[in-house]
């Protein structure tokens, strides 16, 4: 019977798992084109019909002409690679750009912390269809920014193999397939239960993987059922578990020598370490306290006598009394203190535990035209955390009760959100923070499938999804009005609640204002602006009062009803002309519910943010027809064409239309020349609609008319800011307001792309004893137009003020508004429509198989050239070239060869990353900079070996059998770990041993 995408019969299970080496596939004539299977007869091991990935025609042939990627499970065990999140971002496809995994819990990502995507061809999760068993996987994760399916949603143990479509197919499957579409295809025919269990662990300790699962599954005489219940967890990394990350440095080399030149720190003699800062350039500031400019004894490293930035030193007795000088006038930044032993307790790896349940059962009715009732269920929970350093930047009124007599004429006007005129801030090392989430997926599908009695050979399949993501995050924050309360304090009255009783700094009890005033307050006055307060040891009352819990909740759901139709049309002498449509409805929606002190902006130096909530839905009508023209002619093998199209209408901005046409042309048996062209979309995510408003500021040193009438500043700029009455050499003193939401207000259409692939397939027949030999290479060409993006607060304020015409130009100065009286801007940046992404390059697989005696040998080969990635933001940009640059490589391979013996198997592997360079991208000229923007090539080797008996199977391995580090780079482009380029290519684990056994019963 059919199964849509589904299931393969045994005799195909077998081919697929006896002929596959991570990613390459074989069969009579067409290389690394097969895709997901349903069998029309299951009877014995005849295959009659199946359907390839990215088409809904059945077929009696693996032929296609998109070209598709499979991976077993089997060669992913043997890879060392613990989960399918694993598994598909460290293929050749995936390369070209960094994917979202463990390593980027403290970055801003969509799906929020812990959620682990694929990009394919480096376009972006969003661009990348995920599927099980040919049915989409709804977004899931954390925050009002989820809008791509989460990896660790998909089972594991129960997966038979994955297919990746490597173009376009928006026309058969809808949005989001513009990069290519990923299939999870489960084991469908289980009898009997298997336990398996799997160890990874790191010989430099610390980052351990485990897995255990059960999967059983049993049948009858009209039905059947299987399914998986697994347990995943990833111990914690720190950044002080691996010598590499300990100290991030500047990274700054002389150009000629190549020797070191970072900043030495005077205290130690060393490069100093910079463990907070995401880039590694100047770190955050901490144990050292802000003041006005005034005289003092400087620290060793400083320069001149006038310091705002001072460190306690107690040897002090001139100046500021028991402080030396760290910054101010023209002194390096550098000088001042950013490390605290505590930074190095951060996550390297974020921790993560995931329950899974996976079932799949059918039931033949005997009726409506044998019929075959299915369903499936998929649970799971993701627990993850992530551990964060915070700085408290906390300002005391320079009269207040809690600073020293000798201090309280030190204050200067910092713009403290704490309290009004002049203070002293504490730049404080407070410690550790946790971010936490908790995500509960479910996703559940129930439908018929069976024959149209009234059209011969046709079937039909009904189907509806219902998939919902509940979501609960929580960080901790220091609370601003709570900040505010406990450095407001007055002298306490005799008798007054001690516990809301502090010791002032002369002498003085002291306790916060709003104690008198509302009994019911109970504040914890701040403590006294000493040594001891600036180093971070402050009194745990007085912490767990301003730094508390953050909550919030989201959910995404996710609707999807579908109705598909094919069969044949009419007979040609080449074959039959095989049809297949259907209807599609798809309803979603999303609620993202911030802590109310995010959406009231009482999170001392974090944004705003606003609830996220909006629902969408699209109907679809689709046809894709396939036509076989010529057949066992002279220099016809076979030719065939392929042409689909799509009708989508969608809520939020109106219709659309996609279509693909393709062709296959097989002159020799051992030749085929195959291609694409077509057109993709992708529909706005809901958050790029419905994100709700949030804060953020950029630099008062960012206002374009800062010195406007300079000699070098565009005329246009001057004549503007002018015209705001704006005076002569006008200096900002306000930060710029910067309100980033969604863009459904404005407008927001759908991405749109172009989408070109060629290849061919050569399969040459050799002699015997030379075994069997493949080689396939694919073109492709993709071009994303109306990309979804914000412009971005500096290039709105720079295009504005810019523009000739200005306010009355309209545009992006519609965006901008300075206020009366403090000149203070505020930008509004919405998701719009304006980018351009364009990829080029090829794809080249090889295999070879052949048999030595009793030993078989396999060489499997998968490596994608990129001959460009570019991007722009406006039309009228020019494209920046990131092709070779630091995260974007020009090449990613892997090569896997396999011995095989009786029960044995032997397996090497070498993942690859060619080496980058990005000089020309951030505008250095090479060899006339300390700055170093370039990596070598970076190998990962592996090894495993596996015995595989009658009912139980093990495996043993290395991965980064070398130990291999990630390269090196210097601060101030990129975001970095360590030293090294946030990069997923790389490994940040190393060396790790791997061991999987499992048992049937």
């Amino acid at each position: 019977m059919s199964k849509g995408l589904g299931v393969l019969g045994h005799g195909l299970k077998a081919a697929l798992l006896g002929g596959c080496a991570m990613g390459l596939l074989m069969a009579d004539a067409a290389m690394a084109q097969q895709g997901s299977a349903s069998t029309s007869n299951t009877s014995g091991d005849k295959i009659e019909e199946i359907v390839v990935v990215g088409s809904r025609i059945r077929r009696d042939t693996f032929n296609s002409p998109s070209p598709v990627q499979v991976i077993t499970r089997d060669e992913a065990t043997a890879a060392g690679l613990a989960s399918a999140a694993e598994l598909l971002q460290s293929t050749s496809v995936g390369g070209g750009s960094a994917q979202i995994n463990n390593a980027f819990g403290g970055f801003v990502t969509e799906g929020g912390p812990g959620a682990n995507t694929i990009s394919l061809r480096g376009l972006g999760a969003g661009r990348t269809l995920v599927l099980i068993n040919g049915r989409r996987v709804a977004p899931a994760g954390t925050r009002g920014a989820v809008g791509s399916a989460d990896l660790n949603v998909l089972p594991n143990a129960i997966v038979e193999r994955i297919e990746i479509l490597r173009d376009g197919a928006s026309s058969i499957y809808g949005s989001d397939a513009i990069a290519g579409v990923v299939n999870v295809i489960t084991e469908v025919d289980v009898d009997g239960v298997t336990v398996e269990g799997r160890y990874n662990r790191p010989v430099h300790g610390n980052g351990e993987q485990g897995r255990f699962s059960i999967v059983g599954g049993t049948s009858g005489d009209r039905w059947k059922a299987s399914g998986s219940l697994e347990y995943y967890e990833r111990g914690n990394l720190t950044l002080a578990d691996r010598d590499w990350t300990r100290c991030q440095t500047q990274y700054r080399l002389n150009p000629v020598t190549g020797a070191l030149g970072d900043y030495i720190d005077p205290l130690t003699g060393q490069p100093k370490c910079y463990p907070t800062g995401s880039t590694g350039e100047g770190g955050v500031t901490i144990n050292t306290l802000g003041t006005r400019s005034r005289a003092g004894v400087g620290a060793p490293g400083s320069v001149g006598a006038s310091f705002n930035r001072w460190r306690p030193n107690a040897a002090v007795t001139t100046g500021l009394v028991g402080f030396e000088g760290v910054g101010g006038g023209s002194n390096n930044i550098n000088v001042r203190d950013t490390y605290d032993p505590r930074v190095l307790n951060q996550s390297l790896i974020s921790p993560v535990q995931i329950f899974s349940g996976f079932g799949q059962a059918s039931y033949e009715l005997q009726a409506l035209g044998d019929a075959e009732v299915y369903a499936e269920v998929l649970a799971n929970k993701r627990d993850s955390q992530q551990t964060g350093f915070r700085q408290l930047s906390l300002d005391y009124p320079q009269a207040s009760l809690l600073v020293p007599t000798f201090l309280q004429t030190e204050g200067t006007a910092f713009g403290s959100t704490l309290h009004a005129g002049n203070g002293l801030r504490a730049f404080i090392g407070f410690g550790n923070d946790k971010n936490e989430q908790s995500v509960e997926f479910y996703k559940g599908t129930l439908g018929v499938r069976g024959d149209v009695t009234f059209l011969p050979e046709w079937k039909y399949d009904l189907t509806g999804t219902f998939s919902k993501s509940d979501a609960y995050y929580k960080q901790q924050s220091f609370l601003t009005d709570r900040l505010s309360r406990s450095v407001n304090v007055v002298a306490a009255p005799v008798g007054f609640n001690s516990a809301l009783v502090r010791p002032g700094a002369n002498g003085t009890n002291v306790t916060c204002a709003i104690n008198i005033t509302d009994p019911t307050a109970n504040c914890i006055p701040a403590p006294v602006l000493n040594s001891q307060t600036i180093a971070g040891i402050l009194p745990q009352d007085f912490r767990d009062y301003i730094f508390r819990p953050i909550k919030g909740t989201t959910t995404y759901e996710e609707t999807v009803l579908a109705a598909a139709f094919d069969g044949p049309l009419f007979s040609l002498p080449a074959g039959k002309v095989q049809l297949a449509t259907g209807f599609e409805y798809r309803y979603a929606k999303i609620n993202d519910t911030p802590d109310p002190n995010s959406v009231a902006g009482n999170l001392l130096n974090l944004t705003s943010s606003a609830p996220t909530r909006g629902n969408d839905s699209v109907i679809e009508a689709y046809g894709e027809v396939e036509v076989p023209l010529l057949a066992d002619l002279p220099f016809v093998k076979s030719l065939t064409v392929n042409a689909s199209a799509r009708y989508t209408d969608y809520d939020s901005y109106g219709s659309d239309e996609t279509y693909k046409v393709g062709g296959e042309y097989q002159p020799f048996d051992w030749l085929s020349l195959r291609g694409t062209y077509g057109t993709s979309f992708r529909a706005p995510a809901l958050f790029e609609q419905f994100q709700g408003a949030t804060s953020g500021f950029l630099s008062s040193n960012s206002d374009p008319c800062n010195n406007y009438n300079g000699p070098s500043v565009n005329p246009n700029r001057a004549k503007n800011c002018a015209s705001e009455g704006l005076p002569a050499g006008f200096q900002a003193t306000s930060g710029i307001a910067v309100i980033s939401k969604g863009g459904a207000g404005t407008g927001l259409e759908a991405e749109t792309s172009d989408n070109l692939t060629l290849g061919t397939v050569i399969r040459p027949e050799l002699p015997e004893q030379f075994g069997e030999i493949a080689f396939a290479v694919d073109y492709f060409d993709i071009q994303i137009d109306n990309g979804v993006e914000r412009v971005g607060a500096s290039n709105i304020l720079s295009r504005c003020y810019d523009d000739p015409d200005f306010r009355a130009g309209g545009g992006l100065c519609n965006l901008v508004t300075r206020a009366a009286g403090s000149n203070q801007l505020t930008v509004q940046d919405a998701f719009t429509n304006i980018a351009t992404q364009l990829v080029r390059g090829f794809d080249y697989n090889l295999r070879w198989t052949g048999d030595v005696g009793p030993v078989n040998l396999r060489l499997n080969a998968n490596v994608t050239k990129y001959n460009s990635q570019k991007t722009r933001t406006f039309s009228d940009d020019t494209f920046d070239e990131n092709n070779g640059t630091i995260g974007s490589p020009e090449w990613v391979g892997d090569v896997n060869a396999t011995v095989a013996y009786e029960e044995w198997k032997f397996r090497y592997g070498v993942e690859w990353i060619s080496a980058t360079e990005s000089y020309d991208l951030v505008g250095i000229v090479q060899g006339e900079s300390n700055f170093y923007f370039q990596t070598d090539s970076y190998y990962l080797h592996r090894a495993s070996v596996q015995y595989e008996a009658e009912d139980w199977q093990a495996t043993f391995g290395v991965r980064n059998l070398f130990d291999e580090e990630p390269p090196q780079i210097s601060s101030g482009a990129y975001n970095r770990v360590g030293n090294a380029p946030l990069y997923s290519g790389y490994d940040y684990v190393g060396r790790q041993l791997f061991i999987n056994v499992s048992k049937k019963f």
